[in-house]
């Protein structure tokens, strides 16, 4: 049996915690880095490999953290791991709709692996704000942290679960299409 500990999972923790410092979720006091450790847990109980728990914790510093580039991802943490955050990274200066459209126009491209990552980090996106739905009294409460609300939020990510549930393993397509569903009830209670 291989080792339990990694110290590449270790470092790419460390440095998530520190890019991520200060930051919280949208429309909350939730730290965001427990987004990045929820897509690593899930890639881990996917029996990912540990470049791509690493991806999994760091997938978001280029896109949302000063200083992190795709180079400096490549320097501390190898190909592998920068290639597969670089797949996942949206192009910063594209508006809303043009960012969220290229994932999906992506998604067939992507290499399976970058895939499986772009699926973990969706379904917790889907999930953290179903949660939020559920457990609020008033939705718009929510919606107002998406600037474009929840017709256009839900049918861009149904754009990408449909793009990601062909390339992806059945079960997590599966996960990934119940909680698109669950969003999408509970947007139409609102």
């Amino acid at each position: 049996m291989k080792g339990i500990f990694d110290a590449g999972v270790e470092a790419a923790l460390e440095a998530a915690l520190s890019a991520h410092d200060n930051q919280t979720r949208k429309g909350g006091v939730v730290p965001y880095i427990s987004h990045p450790m929820h897509v690593a847990m899930m890639l881990s109980r996917l029996g990912c490999d540990a470049a791509m728990v690493q991806a999994g914790l760091l997938h978001d510093v280029v896109e949302d953290c000063e200083d992190w580039t795709v180079d400096r991802v490549r320097s501390e943490f190898g190909e592998d791991v920068a290639s597969l955050v670089d797949e996942l990274t949206e192009c910063s200066g594209d508006s809303w709709e043009s960012r969220k459209q290229a994932a999906v126009d992506k998604t067939p491209s992507m290499s399976s692996r970058a895939a499986t990552l772009k699926a973990c980090d969706k379904l917790h996106n889907l999930s953290t704000l179903a949660l939020a739905l559920e457990g609020s009294d008033d939705s718009e409460s929510v919606w107002k942290h998406f600037s474009r609300g929840p017709e256009s939020t839900i049918e861009k990510s149904t754009g990408l679960v449909e793009a990601l549930s062909l390339r992806i393993d059945p079960g997590l397509a599966s996960e990934l299409q119940r909680a698109l569903e669950r969003l999408r009830q509970l947007a139409q209670r609102s």
